[in-house]
């Protein structure tokens, strides 16, 4: 099926031919014969880079400017709502019926506020998070929304940011049942499941514009799943960099993914000493201007001077802690192909679109304090797998696994390359989970009874997936909480939320922080003081991320709480009876040093050398801390 076929605006029409679009992918056919242009709910599970996004667009044209409605497009991070907002730019001159041109609109942050000003947008894209906060103040405009775009649904799996998700799409199918919903996914195995709990029709395939090959590396050699191999020339001793010359001399790029961020760090510099060899004299002068870049840009730091020398060479590392300006640029220089190697940490799979030819997956494993190392789940090494090959311009996307003995490569290739993802599973049933969404349901007026609480819940993917009996009791349990710390109250048989209760809501913040600092600022310490306040936010679970100390912290920071005993609001933990709580306490006061160190004006970089932490975990800190 050609562009000019589809039944969506000519002036659509006529800007997606323009730019370059002319034949749909198998895919978008699909889509558009299953009724995603009828108005048809449906859920679309195909491989990262197949056209997923175009078919939201068709349909967000369709409701724009054929019938005047309004499109909510739900992104899980700030960073894939901003390549969203991007995408969408073209579309800001095409007219709708009254002759006005489509406004696009994107919003991410300020949870505490309705956002008035998105009434007069027709394309609004936000984070989940952002959404949900919309919907807590009772936004007025979201009542007209007609079409809500779900991007990476699959996400409904994710621990942190699966709850909010299926809350959300539960709350808009409640306030606009006649509204349109298109959940896009990476191939998830269950997607009919999620379809039926959406009243949607699904789509999955495997289809790719770029064909992907999947193989294990061992002792110089690749082996795929289709029975063949070829020989990788080992001239260096790390079998990735092995890997990413050999892509190198055929003129692609290669994405490694690393299983920590020192890792990914430690892995690009070793990379850059080889990759800078394969470099031109043109590639090299802009290399200079990206690296340029990174120096102009916010404050200079140790990391950021390394990173800066990377990029001359041709490398870069990728990850969370990143400051948030510095990944873009690493992400614009790399698809522009002025890097060639970009050592990621997972989060990049879950995040922006970034394709090259080769992947290579350096560990199939993770740490996580307090859990050791564990295998990877397959789903999420598909995701890693899905960016290998860039559409219009590599026939073939390669993604391997590094094994280190013959044992390892067929466990690889019969766990996760010949292995099916796992099964989406809701993460809702979880009762610290549940307080806030449970308060923000009564506090924004959606239910006032418990019998209505248990109705909307009733709704959710988790009730959907087992049963509403296992969910109510887990709700019931959450409303006892909140009556027991007077968020709300029972007035025979309504339940209102108290001012306190609204006011936790509507500020988006956990209510177990709101009983801390509530709790803290009654029973005061002996002595008030900054460090007081500033232990007391650290002590909520909204202060994240944690700054753990290291071995040669602890005498110090030891030495800060003797200091400070009297100070503090919050008895210190026995260390003989209880050494995580101990752990977690101390954690805090590390909190507590890096924001009195913040407030005094220290530099960036100082705090980042004597404190261990990194430049996008900093500035997220302090943005939470002034938050709470």
């Amino acid at each position: 099926m050609k562009v000019e076929d589809v039944q969506i605006p000519e002036s659509a029409k006529k800007l997606l031919i323009e730019t370059g679009f002319g034949e749909l992918y198998p895919p978008q056919e699909e889509a558009v014969k299953t009724g995603a242009l009828d108005g048809k709910n449906l859920v679309l599970a195909s491989p990262t880079a197949s056209g997923k996004t175009l078919v939201a667009e068709f349909s967000a044209l369709k409701h724009v400017i054929e019938k005047g409605g309004k499109v909510l497009y739900l992104t899980p991070l700030r960073a894939l709502a901003s390549e969203k907002y991007e995408e969408f730019q073209k579309y800001a001159r095409l007219e709708k019926k009254s002759g006005e041109r489509i406004k696009i609109a994107i919003s991410t942050g300020d949870y505490d506020s309705a956002d008035p000003r998105l009434a007069r947008y027709d394309i609004v894209i936000c984070t989940n998070e952002k959404t949900d906060s919309l919907l807590r103040h009772r936004a007025h405009w979201m009542s007209d929304i007609s079409l809500v775009v779900a991007d990476e649904v699959h996400l409904l799996n994710d621990m942190d940011r699966g709850p909010t998700l299926e809350v959300v799409l539960a709350r808009l199918l409640q306030i606009n049942p006649d509204a349109q919903l298109l959940a896009l996914s990476a191939t998830i195995r269950n997607a009919e499941e999620i379809a039926e709990w959406l009243k949607a029709r699904s789509i999955t395939t495997e289809w790719r514009p770029v064909k992907l090959k999947e193989g294990v590396y061992l002792h110089g050699e690749v082996e795929f799943k289709d029975g063949s191999s070829y020989k990788v020339e080992e001239a260096y001793k790390n079998p990735a960099i092995n890997m990413a010359v050999r892509i190198l001399k055929q003129g692609g790029q290669a994405l490694i993914f690393a299983e920590t961020r020192k890792a990914s760090v430690e892995l690009a510099n070793k990379a850059s000493l080889v990759v800078k060899n394969f470099l031109s004299r043109p590639e090299e002068r802009a290399l200079k201007e990206a690296s340029s870049k990174i120096l102009e840009t916010g404050e200079r730091t140790r990391i950021s001077k390394l990173l800066a020398e990377l990029i001359t060479r041709g490398t870069a590392f990728h990850h969370a802690g990143l400051y948030g300006p510095h990944r873009k640029i690493i992400e614009d220089s790399f698809r522009t192909g002025k890097i060639k190697v970009v050592v990621a940490t997972p989060t990049l799979a879950a995040g922006v679109n970034l394709p090259a030819r080769l992947v290579v997956v350096n560990s199939y494993e993770r740490f996580e304090p307090g859990y050791g190392r564990y295998p990877i789940p397959v789903l999420e090494y598909k995701q890693m797998a899905g960016r290998a090959g860039r559409p219009k311009y590599d026939k073939i996307g390669e993604a391997i696994l590094i094994a280190r003995t013959p044992d390892e490569q067929e466990y690889l290739m019969e766990s996760y390359i010949c292995a099916e993802p796992e099964r989406i599973w809701s993460r809702l049933a979880v009762e610290r989970v549940l307080r806030s969404h449970v308060l923000a349901t009564v506090a924004s007026g959606f239910a006032h009874t418990e019998q209505g609480l248990y109705d909307f819940f009733d709704k959710t993917f988790y009730a959907f997936q087992y049963n509403p009996k296992h969910i109510r009791g887990i709700v019931g349990r959450a409303l006892k909480f909140l009556a027991e710390e007077e968020m709300v109250r029972l007035d025979r048989e309504r339940i209102v939320a108290t001012d306190f209760g609204r006011r936790v809501s509507e500020l988006y913040i956990d209510p177990e922080s709101a009983v801390i600092l509530r709790d803290g600022l009654y029973n005061r310490a002996e002595i008030l003081t900054d460090t007081s306040f500033l232990h007391l936010i650290c002590h909520t679970p909204d202060m994240a991320p944690k700054f753990y100390p290291r071995r040669k912290e602890l005498k110090e920071l030891e030495l800060y709480l003797d200091e400070h005993r009297e100070e503090l609001m919050f008895p210190v933990p026995d260390e003989w009876t209880d050494r995580i709580a101990f752990e977690e306490y101390v954690a805090e006061l590390k909190g507590a040093r890096v924001l009195e160190c913040w407030i005094n004006e220290m530099s960036e970089d100082d705090i980042i050398e004597r404190y261990a932490v990194e430049p996008g975990d900093l500035f997220r800190f302090v943005e939470n801390a002034n938050w709470l």
